[in-house]
C-alpha cells in the first residue's frame, strides 16, 4: 500500500537537492523550480550566482553554494560532506554539470576529447557514487542524470559528446539495476537542443533552422521545459 500512497502535487518539501551545473541553463531552472516545490537547494559549480540565491532565500529555502571542479574528487567530496554537515541527508541529486565541445571526429583533439569525457561522464559517475553511498546509508533517494538525444542517434560534430551522453545513459541503467534494492530511484532525462547559452551558441543560424525540421515540434525545447520533468523525477509520485 506504501507505492499507493504518494503526494499527487509533486511536493519537495523538506528535501534537499544537490544540483551540478546550477549556475545557468537547464541546472539554473531545475534549482529555481525544485525551490519554488519546497526543496533546499545545495549547488555545485564553477562559479556561484547571486541572483540564485536571493530567489531561493527569497522563497524561504536555504542555499548553499559551493564553487568547485567536479573532475576534481577533492572537490566532489567537499560539497557532499558539506551538504551532510548542512542538512543531515541529500535526498536529490541533479548532475547537470557538462560542456559541449563540439568538432568534427577527424578534428577532435585529444584535449577536448579529455575534458568532454571528464566532465560529462567521468565526473558525473563519480559524484552519482560518492553521493550514492550516502543514500544506501539514509534509505533511499533520487538521482537525475542529464543526458542527451545525442547520446541516442548520430549528429554532426557530436562525437565526444554524444559518446559521453550514451555513457551516461548506460550508466544510469546500471545504476538502476544496483541502487533499486535500496530505494534509490535513478533516472536520466534526453533533451534534444534546449535554448540555454551553450544550445543557443551550437544551433544558431540556418544549421538551427534545418535543425528545427528535423523535429516533429519544428521548434528547440526552453529549460524550464526540462526542469518539469525533473521535479517529477524527484518526486515521490516517480
Amino acid at each position: 500500500m506504501a507505492h499507493r500512497e504518494f503526494s499527487e502535487n509533486f511536493d519537495l518539501a523538506g528535501k534537499r537537492a544537490v544540483i551540478t551545473g546550477a549556475a545557468s541553463g537547464i541546472g539554473f531552472e531545475i534549482a529555481k523550480m525544485y525551490a519554488r516545490k519546497g526543496a533546499d537547494i545545495i549547488v555545485f559549480d564553477r562559479t556561484d550566482s547571486e541572483e540564485l540565491k536571493q530567489y531561493v532565500e527569497g522563497l524561504g529555502r536555504e542555499y548553499l553554494g559551493y564553487v568547485g571542479d567536479i573532475t576534481k574528487g577533492s572537490d566532489r567530496q567537499v560539497v557532499v560532506d558539506a551538504a551532510i554537515a548542512r542538512f543531515g541527508k541529500i535526498d536529490i541529486l541533479v548532475n547537470c554539470a557538462g560542456v559541449g565541445l563540439i568538432e568534427k571526429a577527424v578534428d577532435m583533439t585529444e584535449e577536448m576529447w579529455d575534458l568532454t569525457m571528464n566532465v560529462n561522464l567521468k565526473g558525473m559517475f563519480m559524484l552519482n557514487q560518492i553521493v550514492g553511498r550516502t543514500m544506501i546509508e539514509n534509505g533511499g533517494g533520487k538521482i537525475i542524470n542529464m543526458a542527451s538525444q545525442a547520446g541516442i542517434i548520430a549528429l554532426d560534430k557530436h562525437i565526444a559528446y554524444g559518446v559521453a551522453k550514451a555513457g551516461v545513459i548506460y550508466m544510469t541503467k546500471l545504476l538502476c539495476y544496483e541502487w533499486a534494492q535500496y530505494n534509490i530511484n535513478v533516472n536520466a532525462i534526453s533533451p534534444t537542443v534546449i535554448l540555454t547559452p551553450m544550445g543557443e551558441a551550437a544551433w544558431e543560424g540556418e544549421v538551427g533552422e534545418v535543425f528545427k525540421k528535423k523535429i516533429p515540434a519544428r521548434r528547440f525545447g526552453y529549460p524550464e521545459e526540462v526542469a518539469a520533468c525533473a521535479v517529477f523525477l524527484a518526486s515521490d509520485a516517480a
